[in-house]
């Protein structure tokens, strides 16, 4: 009976180590990617729609349309335009006062980030307003002054889609904010390094998004509570490539505490497992049919975009991973002397360490990349206490016990 449970246990150590080594393939990938935007020689422009899409941000909007106004880059070749969607404040009236141009859209039955995407770019694509690409930002944000020229300069270069280092804004607030800039270090930037050196497709992260101005007359904005998700699915699916700028950054607001972060992580979470109950068998359908006809290329980008809906969250794997390194070793404790047993429980043990040492150096890899303060090692005390909490809202999603649909995230209100 004990050998049959060491053999289980062993493969659902070896699904640990498979997902963890492949978050090691691309750390070893992103030590050899380049982290700048060449300039342009003949120093050609593009003119972007900035689009912010609003709901009772009046608190938060100001700042992200002061930060506009200060870009390095010709305030004639971009204008900014806010979708006040079914605001019950002052975030029309304001974001007018600091040079936005607003459209207001009121319906209670479709809300949402998606809906209210579509809806604008609809009325923008009809009103025939000029430009190359569009660039989405969230309202609580703000960009790095460089960031439409590094996005013009890629653009020139034909890159079709681009996705900024998405990163968080005052990150010593609290020790659940310096864990959430670990999470984003090692998913929002030192994984898309790691794809671009290996052929695969950085991904979108709903914030600091920019596309070409016919990706999106090509595919309509989705309206699930993970639209940015489901948006990349259908644009690998069609042969597009979402490409990474490490040095365009775009920084945004985060909840101070769990309690304020639970609506944001329970739709992200949410969101995420129904993209993978959908996606994961087209994509591998097509994975194999390219491999099938030698398009090599195309058959790993696939394969990545699976890999990357299999992987959870980094707490609960970090967590499962503590969790059965331990039963290893108390395993090897109880029956180190038995030698029938002795070899599947060193085998399980040493597993078990490899499997926390290629996280430990994932983590603090990425927390390198992106020149982390001191703050946030600390911050890593606290990781216990936030993985236990993950772990537990992802088991309710999972049951069915915490579903919801689009509802706006808790702000830190002052």
């Amino acid at each position: 009976m004990l050998d049959w449970f060491l053999i289980f246990f062993l493969l659902g150590q070896f699904v640990l180590a498979v997902l963890a080594g492949y978050l090691l393939l691309l750390t070893a990938a992103a030590w050899r990617a380049p982290r700048h935007t060449a300039p342009l020689m003949n120093g050609e422009k593009k003119r972007f729609l900035i689009l912010a899409p609003a709901h009772n941000e009046e608190r938060l909007l100001p700042k992200l349309l002061e930060n506009l106004g200060k870009l390095d880059y010709p305030q004639s070749l971009y204008t900014v335009y806010v979708v006040a969607d079914n605001c019950t404040d002052r975030t029309a009236v304001i974001a007018r006062q600091y040079g936005a141009v607003v459209h207001e859209r009121f319906n209670e039955f479709q809300q949402g980030k998606g809906f209210a995407l579509q809806w604008l770019l609809q009325r923008l694509w009809l009103a025939g307003e000029p430009h190359d690409a569009v660039l989405i930002l969230d309202a609580d944000s703000v960009i790095s002054p460089n960031f439409l020229r590094i996005m013009a300069a890629r653009l020139a270069r034909g890159e079709r889609v681009i996705q900024s280092y998405y990163a968080v804004l005052n990150p010593a607030q609290s020790w659940s904010v310096s864990l959430r800039y670990v999470a984003l270090a090692v998913l929002h930037y030192l994984r898309p390094l790691g794809r671009m050196v290996l052929g695969g497709s950085t991904g979108l992260k709903g914030n600091g998004m920019v596309f070409a101005a016919d990706i999106l007359k090509e595919h309509e904005w989705s309206e699930s509570v993970t639209e940015d998700i489901e948006f990349h699915m259908a644009l690998i699916l069609a042969g597009e490539r979402v490409t990474f700028a490490p040095d365009a950054v775009v920084e945004a607001e985060m909840p101070q505490t769990l309690a304020g972060s639970h609506t944001q992580n329970r739709r992200w979470e949410q969101g995420r497992l129904q993209m993978a109950r959908t996606y994961v068998p087209v994509l591998l359908r097509e994975a194999w049919s390219a491999l099938r006809k030698g398009e090599y290329g195309r058959s790993y980008l696939l394969f990545d975009a699976v890999m990357e809906h299999l992987i959870p969250p980094f707490s609960i794997l970090a967590g499962l991973s503590g969790l059965s390194l331990v039963t290893a070793v108390i395993i090897f404790l109880i029956t180190r002397n038995r030698a029938v047993v002795n070899q599947l429980t060193q085998v399980n043990l040493l597993l078990g360490a490899a499997i926390i040492l290629e996280q430990i150096i994932y983590v603090f890899y990425g927390l390198h990349l992106v020149q982390a303060p001191r703050k946030i090692y600390k911050a890593l005390l606290y990781a216990p206490a936030f993985m236990a909490w993950k772990i537990w809202l992802y088991l309710r999603i999972m049951l069915g016990r915490s579903q919801q649909g689009w509802v706006r995230t808790a702000r830190n209100e002052t």
